[in-house]
């Protein structure tokens, strides 16, 4: 019975090497190659394999080599993709709105919008309002402007949506406006997503460099219109620090 037990617990434990080797890998890999990596015998690896694909585990690319499995996949898309970020992010979050005490949002590009995936109150009676479920186009945000200047997201070509007044309308005057933005590293708005409301923001950047996310700061205008510096230099202290802690994770642990 004892040899019995134990044969079954190596049996489990070769299956979760070949996955675990599978998933943490850069690239697809071969046979062989995971045989060596894995230091198994190429019998016992046919045939873990074999039962790997069936359960869906793992399964081959058009090439023959190995990758993560179909369950994997659905896994990933029943679970929100960001929700490491979040986590990652709170405290940061949190911090800035002890330092502002204004309304604090972080946002992620999903497809063509931005789509703010947490929020931290303002300390204010009058503060911001709750913007998790809001669909903002990205010209009228500062955090979308983030996203455009630092290729997030793709510039609008065409003629844009007009909130207000101030709105920015005029692509040509858009891209002048990114191109600042790139520059100095944060991006800010003014009355052009409302009247009363201004927003800045500066980015979040991953493993790669490549920027994922935007935290910002919004408020009334009266309040934050004349501190538009002094909170993205703030700002970028705080995503400076975010962003080395992302730096540490590997894309294995959830964070792009």
């Amino acid at each position: 019975m004892s040899n019995q037990a134990n044969t079954g617990t190596q049996a489990v434990d070769r299956a979760a090497l070949l996955v675990a080797t599978v998933v943490r890998a850069d690239e697809p890999l071969t046979f062989g190659a995971l045989q060596e990596e894995c230091g198994l015998p190429k019998s016992t690896t046919s045939r873990m394999l074999t039962a790997l694909e069936r359960t869906e585990l793992i399964e081959r690319n058009e090439a023959g080599s190995y990758v993560a499995g179909p369950l994997f996949w659905l896994y990933a898309a029943r679970h929100d993709p960001w929700e490491e970020l979040v986590r990652l992010a709170r405290p940061a979050m949190e911090k800035v709105g002890a330092e502002t005490g204004e309304t604090v949002h972080l946002a992620v590009a999903r497809g063509d919008r931005v789509v703010q995936v947490a929020q931290v109150d303002s300390t204010y009676l009058l503060g911001s309002r709750d913007w998790t479920a809001v669909d903002v186009p990205a010209h009228m945000s500062a955090l979308g402007k983030v996203m455009l200047a630092f290729d997030a997201l793709e510039a609008p070509d065409g003629p844009l949506e007009q909130q207000t007044e101030h709105t920015i309308v005029d692509p040509g005057a858009l891209r002048r406006e990114l191109a600042q933005v790139a520059r100095r590293g944060w991006a800010s708005t003014i009355d052009e997503l409302e009247i009363g409301l201004t927003g800045v923001a500066a980015p979040v950047r991953g493993v790669t460099g490549d920027v994922v996310a935007a935290l910002g700061v919004s408020g009334p205008s009266q309040r934050l219109a004349d501190r538009r510096d002094e909170l993205g230099r703030l700002l970028n202290e705080r995503t400076e620090q975010l962003s080395g802690l992302l730096r540490r994770k590997t894309p294995k642990e959830g964070v792009a």
